[in-house]
């Protein structure tokens, strides 16, 4: 069996606050449903025997009308082509209470007939047969130790086994995403005992062990992942083979680094200039950064913004990265706040009050305790209008 494995493509994100001029919608907005589409019928032309997703199809638990409808004209399309789909919630798209519906159930009530969509969602595993191939869905667990006891109730197969799930392999646990409800999984469920495993929430197409693997997110969510490697995996369940698929996306373009020791404001805006330049007709509606290494603030507050404006109209974002000389810390110049780490921002600015070593603590302790009690409301409660 030949499957194709993707993962996090959070339909429903927004950012830049740039319009489509056609719709009306924001235009980040917009692009994610148009390249997931047109990842959707890319996928279809490689004829797999089935669709993996695993996890965080929606970017919220109340995903917009546009993202249901997306992700349904998806569906359709699928169905059409004879491929089904097997799919976890992730934590972005998890309900997080008894109370709260979970989106996956708009979907399963959908009309699509039983062997087209598989869904495991709301804390419980699901076993599901096709052909000579067992997959156990175990979706994002509101709880660490639910994943223990999903994977307790599999009973592997004498043939082909495949895991999907979500959260974070603990030999990633340095690079943690910092969101609600991300979990971390032990050795004992990555098991050898499954052919292979397809995982969601890290953004990189990695390998973790001989048989798991993170597809990476299809779309790039922030500018940390400007480096990493987006799109999707095929894998032929019978050799074992794992190989990379190019799916359609919004590139994100590193434009350089520039010395602005000694350079005046206006010096610095050419130099901006130049690297766009250089760029070319490939910026158009990208995602673009430039590093300004060793820049003063007083010239960073100084930059004109009127030659960087005809910039700005052709790209969806250009983000200028300075690295200051009387701060050496990142700052990100009207940097979007999607995908902010707003506690380890808040750790930070606690640091630089150097207030006393037991009054750091607490308040360090006090104020993430209120940001990550703020942040799971607010992932809980978004507006499904908005």
């Amino acid at each position: 069996m030949k499957i194709v494995h993707v993962a996090d493509t959070h339909l429903g994100l927004s950012a830049f606050n740039r319009v489509d001029p056609k719709t009306g919608m924001n235009l980040r907005e917009q692009l994610i449903y148009d390249n997931f589409l047109a990842a959707i019928d890319r996928i279809i032309d490689l004829h797999p025997d089935a669709l993996v997703h695993a996890g965080d199809l929606f970017h919220q638990v109340k995903p917009k009308t546009r993202a249901y409808t997306t992700a349904l004209d998806a569906l359709g399309r699928l169905r059409d082509a004879g491929i089904p789909v097997l799919m976890v919630a992730g934590n972005h798209s998890m309900a997080k209470t008894r109370y709260t519906a979970s989106p996956f159930e708009v979907l399963e009530r959908a009309g699509y007939r039983a062997n087209d969509l598989y869904i495991a969602h709301h804390n419980r595993y699901r076993r599901v047969e096709l052909d000579d191939v067992v997959f156990h869905l175990i979706p994002n667990m509101l709880l660490p130790e639910g994943y223990r006891a999903a994977f307790e109730e599999i009973e592997f197969s004498s043939g082909t086994d495949v895991l999907v799930t979500h959260g974070l392999a603990s030999v990633l646990s340095d690079r943690r995403l910092r969101t609600v409800a991300e979990h971390e999984l032990d050795a004992t469920i990555l098991s050898d005992r499954f052919d292979y495993i397809a995982l969601g929430h890290f953004h990189d197409q990695v390998q973790v062990t001989d048989n798991a693997w993170y597809s990476g997110s299809l779309e790039y969510c922030n500018y940390g992942e400007i480096s990493d490697t987006k799109g999707g995996l095929v894998v032929d369940l019978a050799s074992g083979e794992v190989r990379h698929v190019d799916l359609p996306h919004t590139p994100m373009i590193n434009l350089g680094r520039i010395n602005c020791d000694g350079l005046s404001a206006r010096e610095v805006v050419d130099g901006i200039l130049d690297a766009v330049d250089r760029a070319g007709k490939g910026i158009y509606q990208a995602i673009c950064q430039i590093t300004l290494d060793g820049i003063r603030r007083e010239t960073l507050r100084a930059l004109d913004q009127k030659p960087l404006a005809e910039v700005r109209s052709r790209v969806l974002d250009l983000k200028l990265q300075a690295l200051t000389i009387d701060d050496p810390s990142r700052i990100l110049y009207e940097d979007s706040l999607v995908g902010l780490d707003y506690v380890a921002e808040f750790k930070h600015f606690v640091e630089m009050e150097h207030l006393a070593p037991g009054d750091e603590e607490f308040v360090k302790k006090t104020g993430t305790d209120v940001l990550r009690t703020v942040i799971a409301r607010h992932k809980e409660g978004e507006n499904a209008a908005e």
